[in-house]
């Protein structure tokens, strides 16, 4: 059974730096692509990075310059470097996995919190 268990969250100030880790039950690298999304109380759940197995990223315009997704195939650990964060950061984070074929698997979830 795939499991992904998120951590890093928790309470910073704006302009601080967090990072988020996602360490999965399996090999990282059976999964054609692993990303980050978020959401927000009252709103939807949003794409923040994405990264592929042959470790190609993308990221959402609204991070672009602030935030680094990578992966550590040897712990089977995807990361989500947050740089200069923003109130309107503020979301509970969550990591996925996209297998080749099938539906995507989701952790748990992990809570930021950005004072201003």
């Amino acid at each position: 059974q795939v499991q992904l268990v998120e951590s890093g969250g928790g309470l910073v100030q704006a302009g601080d730096s967090l990072r988020l880790s996602c360490a999965t039950s399996v090999r990282i690298f059976s999964f054609a692509a692993m990303g980050w999304s978020r959401q927000a109380p009252g709103k939807q759940r949003e794409l923040v990075a994405r990264i592929t197995s042959g470790g190609g990223t993308n990221y959402a315009d609204f991070v672009k310059g602030r935030f680094t997704i990578s992966r550590d195939n040897a712990k089977n650990t995807v990361y989500l470097q947050m740089n200069s964060l923003k109130p309107e950061d503020t979301a509970v984070y969550y990591c996925n996995a996209d297998p080749t074929y099938g539906n995507t698997y989701w952790g748990q979830g992990t809570q930021v919190t950005v004072s201003s």
